[in-house]
């Protein structure tokens, strides 16, 4: 799997992640779905994604969207 693919399933598994947690727990968790969307949306206009630079320095195979 390459970094592109994990960005998307982490970023998505955290989206969902809250969204069940707001339900069941808190509606705060929100604002971590809100996080995680401004953070998907920065880096779709700079190209930037702290994640992706978090996955590269543990060695995985960089994709065509995040070099």
């Amino acid at each position: 799997m390459n970094i592109d693919r994990l960005v998307f399933a982490i970023a998505g598994s955290f989206i969902l992640a809250s969204l069940a947690l707001s339900q069941l727990h808190s509606v705060y968790w929100l604002l971590f779905t809100a996080f995680v969307g401004l953070n998907m949306l920065q880096a779709a206009f700079t190209g930037f994604c702290p994640l992706a630079r978090i996955l590269k320095g543990f060695g995985v195979k960089a994709g065509c969207a995040f070099n």
